[in-house]
């Protein structure tokens, strides 16, 4: 990718001294062919002026939540619709804090919360408020939403003071970005599979055995994948959670439904298999409700393992398979078993006998067992799923690079 072309950045410039730097960065940006709308905050515009920006960016200014002039669409759904990423240059103190707390009290906040774009946060401030323990919380809190930070630098700042805090120079900020479009349009190359969620067995067609996976992690992985702009597809069991409109998503309820979609959709260059597979079905399912007359014998034969199959595929097994394994004892002895018998690549394990990781939990704490590679195992401590997510995109974008 020699420039931008046909990419369309959203810049968001809050109330700082840096915002002059994001003047030259949209200069840039323009430069490279990028098309470029702003926003300026009620801040910024003691900074800098909308003449100054327009003129630089070749494109539109906007400020009001309410725009009277566009009544027939509403900015901020339109704005974070339109935009490839968003970049929020200066990103104040005050900024990231209303920004980790969701609000919405105005055109550049409204517009975040309704984007599920990639977004950029390129911090400008004191190094005591940089290192206050607020601002830490706060950027840790944004850090699991999936927010990604350019900055800040150490550095002279128009304080006086010398320390981290100061603003990335516009070159680094492009060269990220850029990188980050480079590896987007790679990585649409590649087919990637994910599974989550449990299967329902059914006894009757009232009742059915199941188990209590959530579908979190395998969300969050879908998501993180999608973000780095993989083709994602993802086939999920019965859960009630949402999904990024970019992945292809195949809801499904039984294993066999599952094996299924997994088949017709085939091949994908990896296949990451975090559903919970019921492995037993009902023999004989009843036509009418069961009745509770008599005792009740139920028959069970075993389902289709779907990740023994994707592994052991002759002609469409992707380069990559990674299995999940939910332990409650002998994690690292059952993890290594599955992970030779089934022909994986990758084991995930965790001990979902934990009460604060696994299943509903926002948390996991999982250690990734590998077939080949200069290390047999690495754990990722106790931490939220979404941050687990990135850690294991974040590895699998290095092997596969």
């Amino acid at each position: 990718m020699k420039d931008l072309t046909n990419k369309k950045i959203l810049f968001i410039i809050c109330g700082g001294v840096s915002a002059y730097k994001t003047l030259e960065t949209i200069r840039l940006f323009k430069k490279n062919n990028a098309e470029i709308k702003t926003i300026l905050t009620k801040n910024a515009k003691e900074f800098v002026t909308s003449l100054s920006v327009a003129s630089l960016s070749k494109g539109k200014v906007y400020d009001d939540l309410f725009n009277s002039e566009n009544e027939s669409e509403m900015d901020h759904i339109s704005l974070s619709r339109w935009a490839d990423l968003i970049i929020v240059a200066p990103a104040t103190a005050n900024t990231i804090s209303k920004l980790s707390q969701g609000s919405s009290e105005d055109l550049a906040s409204t517009v975040i919360l309704a984007s599920n774009k990639q977004i950029f946060l390129v911090p400008a401030m004191n190094v005591r408020m940089w290192e206050h323990k607020s601002t830490k919380d706060n950027l840790k809190k944004l850090r699991e939403y999936g927010y990604k930070f350019i900055g800040p630098v150490i550095g002279d700042m128009a304080c006086g003071e010398f320390g981290e805090g100061k603003m990335s120079e516009p070159s680094d900020i492009y060269n990220d970005i850029k990188n980050f479009l480079l590896k987007q349009i790679n990585n649409k190359k590649i087919r990637a599979l994910v599974t989550a969620g449990p299967t329902n067995e059914y006894l009757d067609p009232v009742r059915f055995i199941t188990n209590r996976s959530s579908g979190k992690q395998g969300y969050e992985i879908a998501n993180s994948l999608s973000r780095r702009g993989f083709d994602t597809t993802l086939i999920s069991g019965p859960t009630n959670l949402s999904i990024n409109d970019d992945i292809k998503l195949i809801k499904v309820e039984t294993a066999e439904e599952m094996f299924q979609a997994t088949q017709k959709n085939l091949p994908f260059d990896i296949a990451i298999l975090s559903a919970a597979v019921s492995d037993f079905k009902i023999v004989q399912k009843s036509k009418s409700k069961i009745k509770k007359d008599n005792n009740l014998t139920i028959n069970l034969e075993k389902n289709i393992d779907i990740l023994n199959f994707i592994s052991n595929h002759n002609s469409m097994r992707p380069k990559l398979v990674i299995g999940f394994a939910a332990e409650t004892n002998n994690l690292e002895e059952n993890a290594k078993e599955k992970l030779f018998n089934k022909n994986c690549d990758w084991i995930i394990a965790n001990d979902v006998s934990k009460k604060d990781i696994g299943f509903h939990s926002d948390y996991n704490e999982v250690t990734i067992f590998y077939k080949n590679g200069k290390n047999e195992k690495e754990k990722l401590p106790f931490q939220k799923k979404s941050e687990i997510s990135e850690e294991i995109v974040d590895r699998i974008v290095s092997q596969i690079n």
